[in-house]
């Protein structure tokens, strides 16, 4: 379904909510800042919602992969979401810490 009048659909993939469910617990519960972990889901709330009203307007991420849909990426703090448009979907697919290794994470989807 198309959010905010966009003519894309916005589509999670359960990898990225298990990544942001990571990255919030970890704040969250051993960090114990349960307010900054909250003010990261919205924030990247907004910064997804604001990028489906056009998700290709923006450079792909270069890659020595070969893949049938490139990366995206939208950077909200220190972590970035990965996603892909597929036809008129905006698949979101990962949210890491940015300054991981990313490219063997990546590999696997």
């Amino acid at each position: 379904m198309a959010e905010s009048g966009s003519p894309y659909r916005l589509e999670y993939l359960p990898l990225f909510e298990q990544d942001l469910l990571e990255a919030t617990t970890y704040i969250a519960q051993v960090l114990k800042n349960p307010t900054a972990a909250q003010r990261l889901v919205d924030e990247t709330e907004r910064a997804i919602l604001k990028r489906l009203e056009n998700p290709l307007a923006f450079e792909p991420m270069p890659s020595n992969r070969k893949r049938p849909h490139p990366y995206y990426r939208i950077y909200v703090r220190n972590y970035t979401v990965f996603y892909v448009v597929v036809g008129n979907t905006m698949e979101v697919r990962r949210f890491l810490y940015s300054r991981r290794n990313l490219e063997p994470l990546l590999a696997m989807n």
